[in-house]
């Protein structure tokens, strides 16, 4: 099959610009919390173990880091009981301060902080590593998993949904996996290593520190039990957003087209509205907990300071404790709230991987053939005796005969809408697909191709069935031409050449002209090099139908389907492409998809499709003398054309 075919991308999902579809059941948001939650951080920790020993190393040097700064401040109690000491001698003329020792004592709580520092950017680094390559390892399986899903999966479901999953999903997923191990490392390290300080100093002031703890807890509780429905709801609204976004600024011209903007911008309006709210709820609620934790540390201070001073007092301890340990309080309250945004954290991040994981998961087309077509043949070997070998057939070996036999389809198991419909067409002859829109002129092609399977029955490729060849090596069979026609940004000469990497300019130059499409390509600015736009805008709808039949041209395929291919170009263009592509059948199984029967007056057969079945087939005199279903659409055809 040509790149033209296999790239081809239309929109079936059936939501045009201004359209909501998709986005508002259960796959089209991203919940902030996981429907399985031990179940994704289970498959999660299968991800991260090949990274086991970078993670060993990102705790060994988090916990490092914590543990210098937290010895940090009873090292500064030293200074100060230097200090504090060496002013109380001063004021009663027996000495004074040590400024030397104090400086050496400063220098090495300094030279403790870098190395702090040091061992914090070490395991930032590692940490950043990790989750960037978790990153780019789960965009190409799930980029590599998009090109072996079945076709019905992306007709059922937005192109902004399933972005959704590469870009938003994994994003959330690295970012919050970095963010929460390093810092839940941090917090228990901070937390557990900042109790056995204070308790070094005053187990009586650490008991008084200690009571602050069940009330942070009630009211985090609080605050996270409260702003957790707004922050599933923040995820629903922002999913809708983009999704909206990307339809209507993917159809801007339909939508001016039709005068929609202002039922666009209403809509868009009632989303960002609810989003805004969520937002503002959320982030006001979560905000919130710095200032409750700061007003409960407060009071830890207030009860520290009052007990502190009476210890001091009475000798049981120096100053310089007390402002070790008021700043020990100050570290010990923080890690409480980070923990609290850690869970929030990993509760985002489960509910990204599952997303993940589901797709991922999802049911595939097996791409490779379980018993692969095989060509036996026959030669006589010297004894006079007739022997047999087989050999796996390929492209090459394919003459280009398609049988159909007995085949029965339906897009589900209750709907069948091709039933029993059999019939055989010999390699080189055009056959013709007919019938009015919706009649499932497409359907055909697409079982060809294997986009679908049928549910009964047979489709044979010179006798072998398609489903004994792998899917690329089927479709390596077929050239493609559609109404809607693709191409990407690049240059002229790089899209025709799409259609076969290798072949020269020269080659696909004869392709253009083949296509009646070089000399267009000469009066553009560049000629070949012009570079095309990401929508193909710069060049007109029927120039775009002539660069994609020259790309099929080019790849040379043994079969061809024409989708209404001239469809979007003006008459005398269409004449110049009809002759065109005439000489391109030569010799070629061609499949054309027609309303305008005057152009499929020649075909070898004719197929008649009316919901779904093929009611009639024979070529044109034949279907014409029947006075059938054909025949109705072939008068009118001409009643139209003569009013």
């Amino acid at each position: 099959m040509s790149e033209t075919s296999k790239n081809t991308n239309t929109n079936t999902s059936g939501h045009g610009p201004g359209r909501r579809g998709g986005h508002g059941g259960p796959r089209g948001m991203m919940p902030e919390k996981a429907k399985d939650f031990k179940g994704s951080v289970k498959k999660l920790l299968g991800v991260v173990r090949p990274y086991r020993i970078g993670l060993i190393l990102v705790m060994l040097f988090a916990i490092g880091s914590t543990i210098f700064n937290i010895v940090g401040p009873r090292i500064l109690a030293l200074a100060t009981n230097e200090l504090f000491s060496g002013l109380a001698l001063k004021l009663q003329g027996l000495g004074g301060i040590d400024f030397a020792k104090v400086g050496k004592i400063l220098l090495f709580l300094l030279g403790l902080y870098v190395v702090s520092a040091s061992f914090s950017f070490v395991q930032g680094w590692i940490m950043s590593t990790i989750t960037q390559k978790m990153s780019y390892q789960f965009r190409r399986q799930l980029s590599e998993k998009i090109h072996r899903m079945p076709m019905n999966y992306f007709e059922s479901r937005t192109h902004g949904e399933v972005l959704s999953r590469i870009t938003n999903d994994v994003d959330t997923l690295g970012h919050s996996l970095s963010q929460s191990i390093t810092t839940l490392i941090t917090s228990i390290t901070t937390m557990v290593g900042v109790l056995i300080m204070m308790l070094s100093i005053s187990p009586l002031m650490t008991l008084i520190a200690l009571v602050i703890l069940p009330i942070s807890a009630v009211l985090v509780m609080f605050v996270m039990k409260r702003s957790q429905k707004y922050f599933r709801g923040l995820q629903k609204y922002l999913g809708e957003l983009n999704g909206q976004v990307e339809e209507n600024f993917g159809g801007l011209n339909v939508v001016k087209a039709f005068n929609r903007e202002d039922e666009a911008l209403a809509e868009f309006e009632a989303v960002n509205e609810k989003l805004y709210q969520s937002a503002w709820r959320s982030q006001f609620l979560s905000g919130m907990m710095q200032p409750v934790m700061n007003f409960v540390g407060n009071l830890g201070y207030v009860g520290v300071a009052i007990s502190g001073s009476v210890l001091a007092i009475r000798g049981a301890i120096t100053v310089g404790d007390i402002q070790a340990f008021i700043q020990y309080v100050k570290s010990f309250t923080q890690p409480i709230s980070q923990m609290a945004q850690v869970m929030n954290m990993i509760q985002s991040m489960a509910a990204a991987a599952e997303r993940v994981f589901e797709f991922l998961e999802e049911e595939e087309e097996d791409q490779v053939a379980a018993n692969h077509a095989m060509i036996t043949e026959e030669f006589v070997n010297e004894s006079g005796h007739v022997e047999t070998f087989q050999y796996r057939a390929t492209v090459a070996d394919l003459k280009g005969q398609v049988t159909f036999e007995n085949v029965h389809f339906g897009y589900t198991p209750d709907k069948i809408i091709i039933n029993d419909f059999s019939t055989s067409v010999q390699p080189g002859q055009t056959v013709a697909i007919v019938g009015p829109t919706g009649a499932g002129k497409t359907t055909m092609v697409k079982l060809l191709m294997r986009f679908y399977d049928v549910n009964s029955g047979r489709i044979l490729i010179d006798g072998h069935d398609v489903r004994d060849f792998d899917r690329s090596e089927l479709r390596e069979v077929f050239g493609m031409v559609l109404q809607d026609t693709w191409l990407f940004k690049g240059t002229i000469m790089e899209n025709i050449r799409y259609g076969r990497q290798n072949a020269t300019d020269e080659e696909v130059i004869r392709a253009a002209k083949a296509a009646h499409a070089h000399h267009f390509i000469q009066t553009l600015p560049g000629g070949y090099q012009m570079e095309l736009n990401e929508e193909a805008t710069n060049v007109s709808q029927g120039q775009k139908q002539l660069l994609t039949i020259a790309r099929t041209i080019l790849a040379n395929n043994k079969i061809l389907i024409l989708d209404e291919a001239t469809s979007s170009v003006d008459t005398r263009t269409e004449q110049r492409i009809q002759s065109a592509m005439n000489n391109l059948m030569k010799g070629r199984t061609s499949f054309v998809i027609a309303h305008r029967l005057s152009t499929i007056k020649d075909a070898d057969m004719i197929l008649v499709m009316k919901d779904g079945d093929i009611v009639e087939q024979g070529n044109h005199e034949e279907l014409l003398a029947k006075d059938g279903f054909y025949a109705q659409l072939y008068n009118s055809q001409f009643e139209d054309a003569g009013e």
